[in-house]
């Protein structure tokens, strides 16, 4: 009698037959939270822009915090310096020389029209030293020394230069951004009193040139429209440009990131935030400066 086959016995790889098994149930997965960021401060950039904006605030204050401990890099400051002012002498000259004739051929048309023609030179200066200068030098030094601040101290921060000064013991804010920053500030208030100059000379060139007025009644004109505190207040806005323009650039630089690509947009958004700056505040210093009769420190 044949004995019952084992179910084992007929048992192959081949003869072997999966059954599914039910799933067990898998836990939620936890989801990221969502960006409590307004979705058009995302879009147009401004919430990066506002925490680099806020980070240049604070590396002026610690600026500030070194120069009045005294710690300050003659050696990077001069060179700072020569590359700030005698290197930006030709374009700041050019540019108060073309300002200067443009404004007194439009001025000058008009107020001899109106038999007014003795108060072009006052007006001249006045718009040059209290707006002009100050705020045209200030966007030719931000062109050029802003964006060069930018891209050179970004190529550092990408190439971690940076944090090789950190490794030798060296304070980035001590040896790279205080002398730019005072390179900068010393600078400006002589580019911007050397543009009004320039400015005035070539609006008295084309008023006694090309519409005939008397050399003596324009620079009459010139001294009873120009005070002292006209003068203060242009050295005034051109060290608070200054500083701006350097801290800006700066701050930019070493919040750089993302290789050569992240240099270039550092240095761009830096010139652009600068410029911007440049004329939000001067809204606010002529205010300051110029409310009332006089001055508004004057009144005080």
């Amino acid at each position: 009698m044949a004995e019952p086959k084992s179910p084992v016995a007929d048992y192959a790889p081949g003869n072997c037959i999966l059954i599914a098994q039910p799933a067990e149930p898998q836990p939620p997965q936890p989801q990221p939270p969502q960006s409590q960021h307004n979705p058009l401060f995302k879009f147009l950039g401004l919430n990066r822009w506002l925490r680099r904006l806020g980070a240049a605030m604070l590396l002026a204050g610690q600026v500030l915090f070194h120069v009045m401990r005294g710690r300050i890099n003659r050696r990077n400051t001069l060179e700072q310096m020569m590359a700030a002012g005698p290197a930006s002498l030709l374009i700041t000259v050019v540019a108060a020389l073309s300002v200067g004739s443009v404004f007194t051929i439009q001025v000058a048309r008009e107020f001899l029209r109106f038999g007014a023609g003795a108060v072009v030179g006052g007006v001249l200066v006045l718009a040059l030293v209290r707006e002009l200068a100050p705020v045209i030098a200030a966007v030719l030094l931000a062109g050029r020394m802003g964006s060069a601040f930018a891209a050179e101290i970004g190529t550092m921060r990408v190439t971690e230069q940076i944090d090789a000064l950190f490794v030798l013991r060296t304070d980035p804010v001590d040896y790279l951004v205080v002398p730019r920053v005072l390179a900068c500030c010393l600078m400006m208030p002589i580019l911007t009193l050397l543009f009004a100059l320039a400015g005035t000379v070539a609006g008295l060139v084309v008023a006694t040139t090309f519409f005939g007025m008397s050399q003596a009644i324009f620079i009459t004109s010139v001294r009873n429209f120009l005070s002292v505190w006209d003068l203060i207040s242009a050295v005034v806005k051109a060290l608070v440009f200054g500083g701006l323009v350097a801290v800006v650039g700066s701050s930019w630089g070493l919040t750089t990131t993302g290789g050569a690509k992240g240099v270039g947009e550092s240095t761009t958004a830096a010139v652009v935030t600068t410029l911007l700056l440049i004329f939000v505040v001067n809204f606010f210093l002529s205010g300051l400066l110029f409310q009332g009769q006089g001055s508004a420190l004057g009144n005080l």
